[in-house]
């Protein structure tokens, strides 16, 4: 039985990375067609910036590659949490139609093991998968969240833990702006801040080349401060050295503002810090972030309890026509798996958000049941 375990754990481990593979290059291929002169063009600017007036033809293509390559690579890390449900029940459906084909199963019914004793590695295979995109979502796609949000015209650059800090208010009225925010080591780069008196009649603008958080302020390195006195015609202005700013504006609050554009990128412990701090979310915000903290173990529930489900469509005691048990399997592996990602993420009035996003593998655990239950052996 470890032979045969090895072996179908071996095949199927190869037909989903061959898979993953063959989605992957299908997505960039039709994004970089698209979006091929503007990458070309790209490139060719930044060649002329470093000094290459007249690039190859050569050149040109190969930085192009590189662009593309370097734009796509954070993107796939965060499209294999979201294609990893489709790519384990079709490399499933890959393995056992390979088996049938060579009527393997017949010589496994032959020595008298039951066909459930053939799906335990690929349940095995798809579990470790599952634990390797646990660790893609907490640990390696929150570190380079800033570079999912670059466009094209972006590719080749890093902002990687540090990205800019937009114009935003603390509860004093201050304005605050920084080039470059590192959540992880709290400090800040390039800092502006705006502030007026509460007649509006003085201004005050302060710069800095960095900033570190420090028990409830943010500690200033070369900062001068700048009052303007006055509001039409010339304004006098003198600088005042400042070493200290105290504001609510800490880096959870910064996280906060940063995660309103990839909030799906956050680990469920970022997510946690930003729930700690109801008074700064809107209600609506609150719920949003903390189903998506919950549908992340409903929709990694969903995908295995669809892959349970899918399964007795190749199973097969007897050899069958695979392309039609495809067929057959299609819809009901696509509503399964796109069920549990609409049920994570729209809200069922009177319940729990906890539990509301777990109604879709309520649904499906009795029908998991059933198919492993069901297998004629």
């Amino acid at each position: 039985m470890k032979l045969l375990d090895r072996y179908i754990a071996r095949q199927y481990l190869f037909n989903v990375l061959a898979l993953t593979v063959i989605l992957f290059s299908f997505i960039v291929t039709i994004d970089v067609s698209l979006n091929f002169n503007r990458l070309s063009g790209i490139s060719i600017e930044r060649l002329k910036a470093q000094g290459v007036l007249d690039p190859s033809a050569l050149r040109k293509f190969f930085f192009t590659v590189y662009l593309a390559a370097d734009l796509w690579w954070p993107r796939l890390l965060q499209l294999f949490n979201f294609m990893l449900g489709f790519v384990l029940v079709g490399a499933m459906g890959f393995t056992f139609s390979q088996l049938v084909k060579g009527r393997e199963l017949v010589a496994v019914l032959a020595s008298g093991l039951p066909l459930q004793r053939v799906a335990r590695p690929v349940i095995v295979i798809a579990l470790l998968l599952t634990g390797v995109q646990l660790i893609n979502q907490e640990f390696i796609v929150p570190r380079i969240a800033p570079l999912l949000m670059r466009d094209h015209g972006d590719a080749g650059r890093r902002f990687l833990g540090a990205d800019r800090v937009p114009l935003c208010a603390d509860a004093q009225g201050r304005l605050w702006y920084a080039k470059s925010f590192d959540r992880e080591a709290g400090t800040l780069q390039s800092v502006w801040v705006w502030e007026r008196d509460a007649e509006g009649l003085a201004t005050r603008k302060i710069k800095a080349a960095a900033a570190t958080w420090r028990d409830g302020g943010w500690d200033l390195q070369d900062a001068t401060s700048e009052v303007r006195q006055g509001s039409l015609g010339p304004a006098a202005s003198t600088a005042q050295p400042i070493t200290r700013l105290e504001t609510d504006l800490d880096p959870v609050a910064l996280t906060m503002r940063r995660s309103e554009s990839f909030s799906q990128a956050l680990s469920w412990s970022q997510l946690n810090q930003l729930l700690l701090r109801p008074e700064r979310l809107s209600e609506s915000r609150r719920d949003q972030l903390d189903r998506t903290r919950w549908g992340r173990a409903s929709i990694i529930t969903a995908n295995f309890l669809s892959l349970i489900i899918a399964v007795p469509f190749f199973l097969r005691r007897e050899p069958a026509n695979m392309a039609w048990q495809s067929v057959k399997c299609a819809p009901v592996a696509i509503v399964s798996l796109l069920g549990g990602v609409l049920g994570a993420s729209a809200a069922i009035p009177g319940l729990p958000i906890p539990l509301a996003v777990f109604v879709p593998c309520l649904v499906l655990a009795p029908l998991a049941v059933a198919a492993a239950t069901g297998i004629k052996t």
